[in-house]
């Protein structure tokens, strides 16, 4: 347990694969360092050969010692010893014996009192006593949090479901990215090695976005996503950084976002050439087509996010948006032809001075991205239930006691005296129970001034 602790701790230090990018991997280690990390596998520790081999062994000695000694501690916690014997009252620690009425013919009313005394404190204390009878001898016995002695086996039960969890997800997880544009489905999961997994249902991103704070910095990035088996959708969720979507055991975090390059809406303001109409505004995305009036309509036939213009033709120098322009082609009924406009304008091609409107870019509205880690745990739930377990079975260790009671009239064979013995015990934290113990002798001693005790009957 020792060695799965300091290597889980390793594990949290070093960086993993494949969770982190190879670029990252080599801008935090020297190549030296590197091969020397991944040759003894601390760049995988928890998918490793030796860690779950490692985790099996000490499995195998949970169970071991838990099948050695359950059967004891099974006996010990469903048959309670009740009644103590005279070798069990000497050794006991703490005990304590109270005067009882000792002239012969109160004996058994004696007794009796201290009894009722004795129950009385108990009920008190907040524990339920029990009458114990031993040939025509009584006693009371009372205890507390039994369930306690049980503690350690629902820890031992805890630690077997976390170690089962963590080697099927080493044994059969897997994680991967699947980059979306708005509007986009994809069932392939790129992984980190290289090679593709498909999903066995898609998921489509509606639309993402990010929230930013006052001072323009980003403070939230949000994906609408939707899930699509057989044509339909079967969920929809927005996902933020600590809120994935999952479904059917995988599931989807946010991890990046940004522009695509892609335009969505090109913002124009049209004016009549001639200055005899009003200025138009409108939005239109690639082969979209407006009116402008009666006579005429314009259509956004191209986008280039980085043109050049060469031998008279408008050409892509990238596929990043560093130089755009829009050709518009604007159709005339009345005059009876086409025109082509470009937004900036390429002198060495354009007639749209000859156009009966003229155009002025106003914004770009660019299409977005989500990049989303995806994560196949199949081992997850059943780590989080022994975690929870796990927090059940120490709070039962450390906060509850197990705590025992006897109350019993021992006659003395030598002096033919009376008393009341008063023992106790618990499983642990005994200097607290010995403040207890004697907080419970003073209030059966008080009790016992309060019992009245009448002569038995001829």
């Amino acid at each position: 347990m020792i060695l799965v602790a300091i290597l889980s701790v390793v594990g949290a230090i070093v960086l993993q694969r494949p969770v982190t990018t190879p670029e990252e991997m080599q801008r935090a280690y020297s190549p030296f360092v590197l091969r020397i990390l991944d040759a003894v596998g601390l760049t995988d520790v928890f998918h490793s050969w030796w860690f779950l081999g490692l985790v099996i062994l000490v499995s195998v000695c949970i169970v071991a010692a838990s099948v050695d000694r359950l059967p004891n501690r099974w006996h010990y916690f469903s048959n309670p010893y009740k009644y103590p014997d005279e070798s069990f009252r000497r050794s006991l620690r703490p005990q304590k014996s109270l005067a009882l009425v000792n002239r012969e013919f109160d004996l058994d009313a004696g007794k009796e009192s201290g009894l009722i005394a004795a129950e009385r404190a108990l009920q008190f204390k907040g524990y339920n006593p029990e009458r114990v009878v031993r040939q025509n001898h009584f006693g009371i016995f009372a205890e507390k949090h039994r369930i306690s002695e049980l503690a350690v086996y629902v820890v031992h039960c805890s630690l077997l479901l976390i170690f089962f969890g963590t080697i099927v997800n080493g044994l059969w997880s897997w994680r991967g990215t699947l980059i979306l544009n708005e509007g986009q489905s994809s069932n392939v999961v790129e992984m980190r090695d290289g090679k593709t997994r498909a999903l066995p249902f898609s998921i489509r991103c509606d639309s993402t976005g990010q929230e930013d704070s006052k001072h323009g910095t980003p403070t939230k990035w949000w994906s609408k996503l939707a899930i699509v088996e057989a044509g339909q959708d079967v969920q929809k969720k927005e996902i933020v950084a600590s809120d994935p979507l999952l479904y059917d055991g995988v599931r989807f975090y946010g991890s990046s976002y940004g522009t695509n390059n892609k335009l969505q809406k090109l913002m124009l303001a049209a004016f009549p050439q001639d200055g005899s109409g009003q200025r138009r505004e409108m939005g239109l995305a690639v082969n979209d087509v407006a009116s402008l009036d009666a006579d005429t309509t314009v259509r956004f036939a191209e986008f280039f996010p980085d043109y050049n213009v060469r031998n008279e033709h408008v050409d892509w120098n990238s596929q990043e948006l560093r130089n755009p322009a829009a050709h518009l082609v604007v159709i005339s009924k009345k005059a009876g032809r086409d025109f082509d406009v470009w937004l900036p304008q390429p002198i060495e091609i354009a007639n749209d001075a000859k156009a009966p409107w003229k155009f002025q870019a106003t914004a770009l509205k660019m299409g977005h991205f989500t990049g989303l880690e995806v994560s196949h745990e199949p081992g997850l739930w059943v780590v989080i239930s022994g975690l929870v377990l796990l927090c059940i079975g120490l709070a039962l260790v450390f906060y509850l006691e197990h705590v025992r009671f006897w109350v019993f009239p021992v006659l003395d064979a030598k002096t033919g005296k009376m008393s009341l013995w008063i023992g106790g015990s618990a499983n642990r934290n005994r200097e607290r129970f010995e403040k207890s113990f004697n907080d419970l002798v003073a209030s059966i001693e008080s009790q016992m001034k309060l019992v009245p005790s009448f002569p038995r009957k001829m």
